[in-house]
């Protein structure tokens, strides 16, 4: 097994009004009071979001401490200022303006991208591993695209959206690949063929810069990482400790195929996209494809199970195998934030009470479990 790599975490949160649970635009007098409690919270495209981010770390149990704190100075620095944050994929609410932070490069994409910037509002969260070198990172994100459905399942926390059930566990899941460089990245031969791919959509005005490679798995633009950012922003720090654990893991698997010289998984891009579709709209609680066996279709938590039964050498290493496997067990009971979501609108058909239940999520904070 490869050395243990570190990793770090960024999640993205909606900031919604303490009356009524409509996005409220108060970015920047929340990152202000949290910066004067030693968190920098960073401004995301919309100003009704804020994203935290994780130092580097080598540990889940450390892991799960830092996102404890910083997600307990962003909720008062949020409640500072009138306002609830939610760890949510999407509003629930039926938002009636998204306003673009004022940034210069913010209001270059609002320019550029229109209605799709103006509609963002999304929350994901994304993990970073660390890799020797951008030709591993290219390498690795390869190796991964397989199961990055698998973790959009498991972390699906967007399945109410503008006032009624959306039909889908992860409506950011399908709202996101509108995008022109977002969704199951394609394969890439080298570095040399990523980057003609990328220089080719910045030719085109698909993106402006190589922050808005949005793809679900790519080499960091400004880390020595590959980047996952498949998921939605999970309900409760225990589902992003375990999403980031998988991650760590599958990454620590990857770097030790390639070292082998095991052969990549070429799968076809439309593959990818209904394996992709199919988990965004069952999640959690229900089927996914399994593109370990060709087409066949089994029970999502089945299939989770077995990947981390397939990532178990790593997940030793780490020391994270009996968490890895009885949480995904807990969650299965007793639900991830689309389950969450829609236990509570099936009550009455309310939004508040999704509300509710997910400022309730944002800030559970589970003990690290035995």
């Amino acid at each position: 097994m490869t050395d243990l790599p570190t990793f770090g975490v960024e999640e993205e949160f909606l900031l919604v009004d303490h009356r009524d649970g409509e996005p409220a635009p108060r970015n920047q007098a929340v990152a202000e009071y949290a910066a004067a409690r030693g968190v920098d919270l960073q401004l995301e495209l919309t100003r009704c979001q804020v994203e935290t981010t994780t130092p580097v770390m080598s540990s889940s149990g450390d892991l799960r401490a830092e996102l404890t704190r910083l997600r307990r100075i962003a909720t008062e620095s949020a409640e500072a200022e009138r306002a609830r944050l939610l760890a949510v994929a999407l509003p629930p609410t039926v938002p009636h303006a998204f306003p673009v932070t004022t940034t210069a490069r913010y209001g270059r994409i609002a320019d550029r991208f229109g209605m799709l910037a103006h509609e963002q509002g999304i929350c994901g969260c994304h993990v970073h591993v660390e890799v020797p070198d951008r030709a591993a990172a290219v390498d690795v994100g390869n190796r991964l695209r397989p199961i990055l459905h698998l973790l959009l399942a498991l972390s699906a926390n967007s399945a109410i959206y503008r006032s009624t059930d959306s039909g889908y566990a992860s409506f950011r899941g399908v709202l996101w690949t509108r995008w022109p460089s977002a969704g199951p990245p394609p394969y890439f031969e080298s570095v040399e063929h990523y980057d003609a791919v990328t220089n080719t959509l910045s030719r085109a005005g698909a993106v402006l810069d190589d922050g808005m490679l949005y793809w679900d798995v790519r080499p960091s633009a400004h880390f020595p990482t590959v980047e996952v950012r498949v998921a939605d922003v999970p309900a409760t720090v225990a589902e992003t400790v375990l999403l980031a654990t998988l991650i760590r893991a599958a990454v620590m698997m990857a770097l030790d195929a390639r070292e082998r010289g095991d052969p990549v998984p070429h799968l076809a891009d439309w593959t990818l996209r209904a394996a992709h579709w199919k988990a965004a709209h069952d999640g959690l609680d229900g089927e996914a494809i399994d593109l370990a066996d060709g087409w066949s279709v089994a029970p999502t938590r089945v299939l989770l199970a077995g990947l981390i039964d397939r990532l178990r050498p790593a997940l030793d290493a780490l020391g994270d195998y009996d968490m890895a496997r009885d949480e995904l067990a807990r969650f299965a009971e007793q639900g991830n934030g689309a389950m969450r979501q829609r236990r509570a609108w099936r009550r009455r058909a309310e939004v508040a009470d999704v509300v509710s239940e997910l400022a309730s999520a944002t800030t559970t904070f589970d003990p690290l479990p035995p």
